[in-house]
């Protein structure tokens, strides 16, 4: 038989396991939904309030703002993919906190199809829990760290 206090504590890592699970969903999502995009289900997974920091753009406030540039950004490329690797999450209560690493690969044209432009660097995440229960992105954080190719889209990540 398992003593009360054991029972508590095994509810508490669970739900800890399943935040973790949950904003690992939120991200595929989010992005999966940004690689065709479908700028409705990405921007979704950001709070009203939410902060977009990208060193050539400097800070965005609002969800819609952040959706407003991102697409702008993102429009010259046929087609993308962002990966997102080697995440880390640490869940207090409602709020919880993430890094990661992005590594974004665009066809910028036709002739391009064989050489993407690429680009990767640290993502620092900031969630917090929805009254509905589910999690959204307040705050990330994207840094570049490197790039290849050549983007020839307009100049949304210089």
């Amino acid at each position: 038989m398992t003593a009360p206090g054991d029972c508590d504590g095994l509810v508490r890592r669970l739900r800890v396991l399943e935040d973790k699970e949950a904003l690992r969903g939120l991200l595929v999502r989010g992005w999966r939904a940004l690689d065709r995009k479908d700028w409705r289900t990405w921007i979704e997974c950001w709070a009203e309030d939410a902060v977009l920091e990208f060193g050539p753009w400097g800070e965005i406030r609002g969800r819609e703002a952040i959706r407003a540039k991102v697409e702008e950004a993102e429009a010259p490329f046929p087609s993308m993919q962002h990966h997102i690797l080697n995440t880390h999450f640490e869940v207090d209560g409602d709020r919880a906190a993430g890094v990661g690493y992005m590594w974004f690969v665009a066809v910028t044209g036709e002739a391009a199809r064989s050489a993407p432009y690429a680009m990767g660097g640290p993502y620092d995440w900031e969630f917090r829990r929805g009254t509905d229960g589910g999690w959204r992105l307040t705050r990330q954080r994207l840094g570049v760290w490197w790039t290849a190719g050549e983007d020839s889209g307009p100049e949304a990540f210089r």
